[in-house]
């Protein structure tokens, strides 16, 4: 029950007093009540207007690759969306030629934006990437450098060696 005279984080709905502005978990601004049912209102009304289960001839776009298992991780959060989608193989893992390695998930074009945010928010949660620094993930290790700063962990040595030394990440 959202109450108008409180405030709530649009990102993880924790409910705040009035008087606080930042959501302590997420560190984004805080919306009243008011704004945040209307919000809830709006999200119900575009979910309650999709058409759920795909048919044939429809318009659809491929959103994510990957193993299927991934894939199927994600089904019940797009239903519960009333997002219809799709999960289609690419690719042989056997030697017959029948099993796919490859799986595409596809939804309907206008759905598309909606189903991204929940792969998006799906993947974050589950690989916890939002809570991590990822400022030196596009790091790259020059050898004629005299120090490189390791993409996996930020953790900065001297390039006299192709490991480094604090997580073990291998540059050779």
């Amino acid at each position: 029950m959202i109450d108008p005279e409180l405030k709530y984080c649009p990102q993880c709905n924790d409910e705040y007093r009035a008087e606080i502005e930042v959501c302590a978990a997420c560190g984004v601004a805080l919306l009243s009540g008011a704004d945040m049912l209307a919000a809830v209102t709006r999200a119900d009304a575009r979910k309650n207007s999709r058409a759920g289960e795909i048919g044939p001839g429809e318009d659809i776009v491929a959103i994510h690759k990957g193993q299927l298992n991934e894939i199927r991780a994600m089904e019940k959060e797009l239903q519960a969306e009333n997002i219809g989608y799709l999960i289609t193989g690419e690719g042989s893992s056997c030697k017959k030629g029948c099993c796919p390695t490859t799986f595409y998930l596809q939804v309907r074009r206008q759905d598309a934006p909606d189903a991204f945010a929940v792969v998006q928010a799906h993947i974050e949660r589950t690989t916890a990437l939002n809570h991590h620094d990822l400022s030196t993930c596009d790091a790259v290790f020059n050898p004629e450098a005299r120090q490189a700063t390791c993409p996996a962990c930020g953790f900065e040595f001297q390039t006299n060696t192709t490991v480094c030394p604090d997580c073990g990440l291998c540059f050779g």
